[in-house]
């Protein structure tokens, strides 16, 4: 199988026909690893995405963690589960998805942190400075514990979205940008909606959840995996990419206004990021960012269906953990019903 970014071949490649199996709608997370599933599934597909590109995607702004027990401080057991079910599933969706392990740390004068954070969460392993300072070996003496979860990992959205592009259009898939056309119209057997915040129209009670994001460059600073800050005030984590380059996340703002990073915000990214290590005092700073996470009431994401379309929502800000299993789940339902339509068909004959 191909690495993160060349094209991948697809079995069953064949031309998508004038009706194809599947119109995808939403090229964020959610539209484009449930295309990729259902292609491997040997069904056609079709995408359509509103916007002109990748770059106003929140996706494409998010940090990329897949980070299953961690999410366990605050998120409902449904994430979770479908968190642990993906991580099974992105080793054969992209080979070379880093697999590091997430750490943990909190502050030496907040040691209360961490204790509630590992009563919160499972499969961990607690580390003493030395433990630390050997994942991490910039973090030496910085830090007397942590917690160390080793079956986690993590990506880079804008590796991995043009990556699964690519696959999509070395399959012969269409995918259409700045796309405005009427979803009744289009001619696919079913229509998968994966529209994020655009599918307001199907689902009211969808909120914005604003994340902000910096983006940073330091070449002798050196993580091999995400590290998690805890603090009292501003829970901080950095994610480390290609060529000294980390994304430091994110904040959590009920908002539906994701145009700008708010003065605090940006203050707050860059000082905790420096109290992780003074280093980051030190990094250029490439890009202050931030997107609109779709999220239903009780932050937990659904799948619904209305005659021939399969929605898919409310991933609130575990797009890229959940999306391969909740892909799975959508190409499972669409699958049984082909098997009986294709019965019922036989059975009238």
């Amino acid at each position: 199988m191909a690495a993160m970014g060349e094209t991948m071949d697809l079995p069953h490649r064949r031309p998508v026909p004038h009706r194809p199996d599947v119109a995808v709608l939403g090229a964020g997370a959610m539209g484009l690893v449930a295309a990729v599933t259902l292609c491997r599934a040997g069904l056609s597909v079709a995408v359509y995405e509103r916007a002109p590109d990748f770059a106003q995607s929140a996706a494409w702004r998010s940090g990329g963690m897949l980070a299953p027990e961690c999410e366990a401080d605050g998120s409902e057991p449904v994430v979770v589960e479908l968190g642990r079910r993906s991580m099974a599933l992105w080793p054969e969706l992209l080979p070379d998805v880093s697999l590091q392990g997430t750490l943990v740390v909190a502050p030496p004068r907040d040691p209360a942190a961490l204790a509630r954070f590992a009563r919160q969460t499972t499969h961990h392993q607690a580390l003493d400075a030395a433990g630390i300072a050997a994942l991490e070996p910039l973090l030496a003496d910085r830090f007397r514990q942590g917690l160390f979860f080793a079956s986690e990992g993590h990506l880079d959205p804008r590796r991995v979205m043009p990556a699964l592009l690519a696959e999509l259009r070395d399959g012969g898939v269409p995918v259409t940008f700045d796309w405005s056309g009427d979803p009744a119209a289009l001619t696919a057997s079913r229509i998968v909606d994966a529209r994020g915040l655009g599918a307001r129209d199907r689902f009211p009670d969808l909120r914005g959840v604003k994340g902000e994001m910096a983006l940073v460059r330091n070449p002798e600073i050196t993580l091999a995996r995400p590290v998690r800050l805890l603090h009292h005030r501003y829970p901080l984590y950095v994610v480390p990419r290609a060529d000294g380059v980390f994304m430091i996340g994110a904040t959590t703002v009920e908002s539906d206004t994701a145009a700008t990073v708010t003065l605090r915000s940006a203050g707050e990214l860059l000082t905790q990021a420096y109290t992780l290590h003074p280093a980051f005092g030190e990094a250029e700073v490439l890009e202050f960012n931030a997107g609109l996470r779709p999220a239903f009431p009780d932050n937990n994401p659904r799948i619904e269906v209305d005659g021939r379309t399969v929605a898919v929502n409310g991933l609130y800000r575990h797009g890229w953990l959940i999306a391969p299993a909740l892909a799975a789940d959508v190409a499972a339902m669409i699958l049984a019903d082909r098997t009986e339509d294709a019965h019922a068909h036989h059975d009238q004959r």
